[in-house]
């Protein structure tokens, strides 16, 4: 099996290389038709230096996604909403799972904690002094010789 050669570059879909030609040949628009797209603030492409338009992958998905619903009967401006509101939509989805995976990794850790509580205490002497119930002999959790008030 081959080694990847590491001087190979990564895919960047995000990365603006297309002239304005290409990608519109490639999204099965007229290039006159991304520039209005531009002008309505519908795509943003990079820019070179020297003020040329250069598209990336994901313009093009975006300027077919464009075409898909001026085909379906919005308008420009109906199409610049929908497309915020998917936007929208994405940003929170990502918001949402990286929440979830906050809260996972700490009830995970606060299980941890509680095995290991629960499995430093299982040496512990419980006794009753007048109805209130202490650990005692708990030097890690209530100091050398002061008793832990569990209850």
């Amino acid at each position: 099996m081959p080694k990847a050669d590491p001087s190979a570059r990564t895919h960047d879909p995000f990365k603006a290389v297309f002239v304005i030609s290409v990608a519109a040949d490639l999204a099965g628009v007229h290039p006159q038709t991304l520039r209005i797209y531009e002008r309505k603030g519908l795509v943003d492409p990079g820019r070179t230096t020297g003020g040329s338009r250069r598209y990336s992958e994901v313009d093009i998905e975006r300027v077919r996604r464009i075409q898909d619903l001026t085909a379906a009967g919005l308008n420009l401006e109906g199409v610049r909403r929908v497309i915020e509101l998917e936007d929208e939509v994405r940003r929170l989805r990502a918001e949402l799972e990286d929440a979830r995976s906050y809260v996972r990794r700490a009830v995970e850790e606060t299980h941890r904690q509680y095995r290991r509580f629960v499995a430093g205490a299982e040496h512990l002497d419980v006794v009753d002094a007048h109805d209130r119930r202490v650990a005692v002999g708990v030097d890690h959790l209530g100091g050398d010789d002061e008793p832990l008030v569990v209850g």
